[in-house]
Parts: C-alpha cells; structure tokens; sequence
C-alpha cells in the first residue's frame, strides 16, 4: 500500500488503495455470507433426509408465503420425526412451519407465541 497523499483541493488526505487489495477484500466478505447462507442449525442430519432443504423451503412458503428469519433441520416427535422447520415472517408476525424432512408433508403452521424457541 502507498502512503497517504495530501490532496489539496480537498483538504484531506486519500489513502491510495491498489484494486488487487479492494477484490481481495471483497472476495472475504462474499466468501464468509456464502458460507453461512449455505450453513443452517441441524445440518449433521442431512444425510438422514429425503427432501432437501431448498425442497423445504419451497414447501414451506407455499404453506405460508413470507421471509424465512430462521431454518434448521431438527429431530422432533411427529411424522418421522425429522423435520426442517422454518419461522417465516409475514407484517409484524411469525409463523412457525414444521415440514417432515423425509415426506415433505407439513406437519405444523402455527403462529409463533411470545416465548418461541
């Protein structure tokens, strides 16, 4: 990196940054939201599901249309007792959307009480 310049029209001193170091930089941050949108809560159980999670998420938003807040593949009782469930926001509330990980089949699509987990 270069040192800094006094630029005189402005006042102020600029920091000459090279473009190799502004990609590199760049390329970090896509790097690290890439790797946790791909990351979600009870993906050890994946090998166990049927459905992905992308086929979940499809399945889930059709059951109650919004923007997924939070996702996870989880062990619960009912149906095969694996599920992806999703709390989906839809205006000022949020619904919570169990789909059977290995049917596809919606197990829960209830609104989320004030003490969710």
């Amino acid at each position: 990196m270069r040192p800094p310049e006094f630029n005189p029209l402005y006042g102020s001193i600029i920091m000459a940054v090279s473009k190799q170091q502004i990609r590199a930089a760049l390329g970090a941050v896509f790097t690290m939201v890439a790797v946790n949108a791909f990351a979600y809560t009870g993906q050890q159980f994946a090998g166990q599901a049927k459905i992905s999670m992308e086929q979940a998420r499809a399945i889930a938003l059709k059951a109650h249309p919004g923007n997924i807040s939070d996702e996870e593949l989880e062990q619960e009782k009912g149906g095969s007792g694996l599920r992806y469930s999703f709390d989906i926001k839809s205006g000022k509330h949020t619904q919570e959307v169990g789909v059977d990980a290995k049917t596809g089949k919606v197990l829960e699509n209830d609104r989320e009480g004030p003490n969710a987990d």
